[in-house]
């Protein structure tokens, strides 16, 4: 499974990359497949320097706020009215009420909304032990701690595994949900020290507590809002766990 970090930047874009977006790719019946997680603002710009946006099979978002899906208004523009033609259904997964929320931040009637573009469909719940599966992929979503109903995700694809915290606050649904993952994909927009709200974001410092308790094989810091340094970041992780630590970059690939 490849990992390509298509944004990082924490809260809106940055000088130096989009908001989160990220690319996974896994070769699987004779071809690549490509889902994304998350398409915050600034991202579908992006995304066409690693991957032909036409060819993505599937978007999986995380939560609602602006700098993780609004992308999806453009996404629905270039699938609508592309040259070649109106392009198929894809699905996106997401929390309740994805549908009306890009319909809205379009100025689109809820219906049909942008339902003709995309296959809008909740994640399932981890009650009930749900996943989706999707060609190689196996996906769940891990309800986390953030002012809007908000899901860490965790894909596995040939026996390999990536989780990806979403946004939240430090969590033991996290915990669990990383627990023995191959990389942990973790975001770090609060410095320790700083007086943070609780339940809203992680410092390096909580990331680090997380793949120590999690025993997971690497973790990359993300979602670092433009004014701060990410080496804070870096430092405060590496001071809670001698494991590989690494700051996501826009453009960076990682084979898990």
């Amino acid at each position: 499974m490849r990992l390509t970090v298509v944004g990082c930047s924490g809260s809106y874009p940055g000088p130096d990359s989009a908001a989160s977006c990220y690319l996974l790719e896994e070769e699987h019946e004779g071809r690549t497949w490509r889902v994304l997680l998350d398409l915050g603002n600034g991202a579908l710009g992006q995304l066409h320097r690693y991957a032909d946006p036409l060819t993505i099979d599937a978007v999986f978002v995380t939560h609602l706020h602006a700098d993780h899906c609004l992308d999806l208004c453009g996404y629905y523009v270039m699938r609508k009215y592309h040259p070649t033609g109106a392009q198929p259904r894809i699905p996106v997964w997401g929390p309740e009420g994805t549908a009306d929320r890009m319909a809205r931040a379009y100025d689109l009637p809820l219906e049909p909304g942008m339902h003709e573009e995309f296959d809008f469909r909740d994640h399932p719940s981890r009650v009930q032990g749900g996943a989706v599966e999707l060609g190689p992929f196996t996906v769940e979503a891990h309800p986390v701690v953030h002012p809007v109903a908000a899901f860490a995700l965790r894909v596995t694809a040939g026996g390999r595994t990536l989780v990806y915290s979403g946004d939240t606050g430090p969590c033991p649904a996290l915990d669990a949900a990383a627990t023995d993952a191959h990389l942990l994909l973790a975001e770090a927009s609060f410095r320790s020290g700083d007086d943070n709200p609780p339940d809203l974001h992680m410092t390096g410092t909580d990331c680090g507590r997380t793949a120590a308790k999690a025993a997971v094989e690497r973790l990359v810091l993300t979602h670092v809002p433009p004014w701060h340094d990410p080496a804070d970041a870096e430092a405060e992780a590496r001071a809670e766990w001698d494991g590989p630590v690494e700051l996501a970059r826009a453009g960076a690939t990682y084979e898990i």
